[in-house]
């Protein structure tokens, strides 16, 4: 069941469902969230057996805002709280040590946990409700069985859980694409997953360098979305740089069967019985469609799906992040 989530019966229905340990569909800015009280364990460990998820791959919390963090961190650290200060409300995730005995099942078991402040509207007003009835973090990864394409609108969400789901409808996700997860229990920052935000600009506010994952000795936590092979539509996703994608399209292969391709160039020759969409000439908008794209691909039944590779520079890594994830999905 789809409802608006401008209308408060809407957001008091969803408090309701939370509140007995149900799961709904929230929107956020970044993609739709299938969320839970995440200090309700069996209402966090329904989450993983209906997304089909392993029990130790923990989900973001979303939080209303810094004053909700020392309930679930141990600790912040200071460039920790200069990102908070940045970037909250918006798509950045932040990894802290968990606080003992807070949201264990939602946390997969480790010592870690994700936290985030959502900036999309319903989902503020949907957190606040929730925290005047005593619920004060909502644990909420894509609404989208584990391993698939994240949905980024209320009509992606019922097509993929059917319409007992209460999902509160607010509108397509301006930004597209999941958060950027910074981890910050290892003494310095560590990009995890890079999303809408650059990391030049993360750097900046931080206030010191943005280490990659593997740069330092000790173990990274286990985050979200970070698997080799992630976020795949039914279709096989392939990517090319222009000049391969150009000369592939010559070939007899892409008249074979019903080919969709997502490429900024202009090319000489379209899909013979294919579908062909043009990828936006900036990282943001590309973002934002991503998905949306993808799942259009699926619904006309694509057999395969062509990409040309996003562009260089930092602006692009959460688009290419994604796509390079889909195509190691075959």
């Amino acid at each position: 069941m789809i409802l608006s989530g401008e209308l408060p019966q809407a957001i008091a229905a969803a408090v309701e469902r939370l509140r007995a340990g149900a799961l709904i569909g929230l929107p956020t800015e970044t993609v739709y969230g299938l969320a839970a009280d995440a200090e309700n364990d069996a209402a966090a460990r329904l989450i993983f057996s209906t997304k089909g998820r392993p029990a130790d791959h923990p989900l973001i919390v979303h939080v209303t805002g810094a004053a909700e963090i020392g309930r679930f961190a141990a600790d912040l650290p200071v460039f920790a709280r200069r990102l908070v200060v940045a970037f909250w409300p918006g798509p950045l995730t932040l990894i802290l040590p968990r606080r003992p005995g807070v949201a264990a099942a939602a946390a997969g078991g480790n010592a870690t946990l994700a936290l985030r402040c959502p900036s999309h509207p319903v989902a503020q007003r949907l957190l606040a409700a929730c925290a005047a009835q005593g619920i004060h973090g909502l644990a909420a990864p894509s609404a989208n069985r584990f391993g698939k394409m994240s949905p980024t609108t209320a009509q992606h969400v019922e097509a993929e859980f059917g319409p007992d789901l209460l999902t509160l409808d607010g509108g397509p996700c301006t930004v597209g694409i999941e958060s950027t997860i910074i981890d910050c229990t290892r003494g310095v920052p560590v990009l995890l997953r890079p999303g809408q935000l650059a990391r030049s600009a993360i750097e900046r506010a931080a206030g010191e360098r943005v280490r990659a994952r593997d740069e330092l000795d000790t173990p990274s936590p286990k985050a979200s979305g970070t698997l080799a092979a992630h976020y795949a539509p039914r279709a096989h996703v392939r990517l090319l740089d222009a000049r391969e994608l150009a000369a592939a399209l010559r070939q007899p292969e892409a008249g074979a069967g019903k080919l969709a391709v997502w490429a900024r160039s202009a090319l000489a020759e379209a899909p013979p019985h294919g579908l062909l969409r043009r990828m936006p000439d900036d990282a943001v908008t590309a973002a934002r469609e991503l998905f949306a794209v993808l799942h259009e691909f699926d619904a006309w039944g694509a057999a395969a799906i062509w990409v040309e590779s996003p562009p260089a520079g930092d602006a692009w890594d959460g688009v290419r992040d994604r796509l390079l994830r889909a195509a190691a999905s075959a």
